[in-house]
């Protein structure tokens, strides 16, 4: 794994998780009382979380500017990653790609789970502002 929306296969190719964009791993957010936390790291190990020894297997949809894949990819009993990471509000709906998470995505901020419980930056605006 590379990050919270990017795997590493065995062949050493690089997938992107289709129709979601986490937080990059340098970016911070800030937790309901105000503390800085490194989300993009809490973002990488909950999909390392979700994967577990688990053989991951992917379904190419596209490839992205980068050359990478992007894909739906599934661990074990998740048939989404992608999916299942923005319902658990460590990422958010990315609508450059699909399938569309908007509704898991409006059900983790509403439950406020993961970055939802606090403050972030989007992780495109972000980026953008990094560079």
């Amino acid at each position: 794994m590379i990050d919270g929306d990017t795997l590493r296969m065995a062949d050493d190719h690089r997938v992107r998780l289709a129709g979601m964009d986490a937080p990059e791993r340098r970016q911070s957010c800030r937790r309901s009382n105000g503390a800085v936390y490194r989300c993009g790291i809490e973002a990488s190990r909950h999909l390392r979380t979700l994967i577990g020894r688990y053989r991951v297997t992917c379904e190419a949809l596209a490839r992205d500017r980068y050359g990478r894949m992007v894909a739906v990819c599934r661990a074990g009993g998740i048939a989404d990653l992608g999916r299942r990471m923005v319902a658990d509000g460590w990422a958010v709906n990315a609508k450059r790609y699909r399938p569309d998470y908007g509704a898991e995505e409006a059900a983790a901020r509403a439950a406020r789970r993961g970055m939802h419980a606090g403050r972030f930056v989007d992780p495109a605006a972000w980026r953008r502002g990094r560079r």
